[in-house]
């Protein structure tokens, strides 16, 4: 691991077992930040944290149910406690409720989707503020979605907690900007572990779907997503904040073709 752009920073990142999670904290590591990854399953991010080590890099795990605000409080704490700061936060997890149409959608869901994507990354966000204000430098990518941008089918309550965190995203780049603090949401096209899942159980549609982007494919966590990462978490993106990167092979420009089919009550 020889690239040192984030050398000397801690990074925290949430939901990095995985995914768009894993790929972002490997290359943050490649990159020469120390990485701490906050995340569920245990198994998971035990065993990033202990690749990314084996490779030469610096990470730690920690469990992380981002649903509980004392959990995620204490996990930036651990960046804090153990690695001496908090730098770059990375706000990425999330579970799917599945495919509902508008009507079916419950009160339940829309909790669930608001308190893992807007309640969730405000408490670390706050959490992490005062330190990167102390030290006039702080880094924040937030993971939002084309779903919500686009309004795709059947994940209303998806789309709109995604939609409220640019919201937030943008409100904190504004009002923390003169702390050296910047503040930016990431949409990606991403083959997640989700839409691995998702293309094994529906393999035409998911073929379907690659081909209907403008590059042919999904996006690859670490090769593709992980150095836009990077870039935005470095001091090179210093003056560059409040705004959403679509980093989705060109899907954003005339939108995703996603049609799922359910049936009408």
């Amino acid at each position: 691991m020889t690239d040192n752009q984030l050398k000397g920073r801690v990074a925290l990142v949430t939901g990095g077992g995985d995914g768009l999670g894993q790929g972002i904290a490997r290359r943050f590591a490649q990159a020469g930040a120390a990485v701490l990854i906050a995340e569920f399953d245990d198994a998971k991010g035990q065993a990033t944290a202990d690749g990314i080590n084996n490779d030469g890099g610096q990470a730690a795990f920690v469990h992380c149910d981002i649903t509980d605000k004392s959990q995620m409080d204490a996990a930036v704490q651990t960046a804090v406690d153990d690695f001496g700061s908090i730098d770059i936060l990375v706000n990425n997890a999330y579970r799917s409720w599945g495919i509902h149409r508008v009507e079916d959608k419950t009160d339940e869901e829309y909790e669930a989707n608001f308190t893992m994507n807007v309640l969730a990354p405000n408490w670390a966000m706050k959490k992490a503020f005062p330190v990167m204000k102390a030290q006039q430098w702080g880094r924040i990518i937030n993971i939002s979605s084309l779903n919500g941008v686009n309004a795709h089918m059947g994940t209303a309550a998806y789309n709109a907690s995604k939609e409220a965190l640019r919201a937030l995203t943008r409100t904190a780049a504004r009002e923390w900007a003169p702390y050296g603090i910047t503040a930016n949401i990431m949409c990606p096209a991403v083959a997640s572990a989700a839409y691995r899942k998702y293309a094994e159980l529906h393999p035409e549609a998911a073929a379907a779907t690659d081909a209907a982007l403008p590059m042919g494919r999904m996006g690859d966590a670490e090769s593709d997503l992980g150095g836009v990462a990077v870039f935005l978490a470095s001091e090179d993106a210093r003056y560059l904040t409040g705004n959403t990167l679509f980093v989705d092979g060109g899907s954003h420009i005339n939108g995703s073709p996603w049609d799922p089919r359910f049936p009408e009550k």
